[in-house]
């Protein structure tokens, strides 16, 4: 559980509705922010292929703290 709160900090605080509100928002904003400018430098005919990949990453790290947002509020996990 250390590893996934190094990696995840913000997702560990949804203790309350506003906390859980605030990390989701937190998420949204990171994953909606990097998806539009990789979606640019996607575009780059040399490089697009490794902004894609960074682009889906990023995303993928949105969606998982989100999930552990979620648990840790529903107190699944601690």
């Amino acid at each position: 559980m250390d590893a996934l709160k190094k990696f995840f900090p913000f997702s560990w605080r949804a203790t309350e509705v506003k906390d859980l509100i605030i990390t989701l928002l937190i998420y949204i904003v990171i994953d909606v922010v990097c998806g539009f400018v990789i979606g640019l430098l996607a575009s780059l005919p040399i490089i697009g292929f490794i902004f894609s990949l960074l682009g889906w990453l990023v995303g993928l790290y949105a969606l998982v703290g989100i999930v552990l947002a979620i648990l840790v509020f529903a107190k699944v996990i601690k």
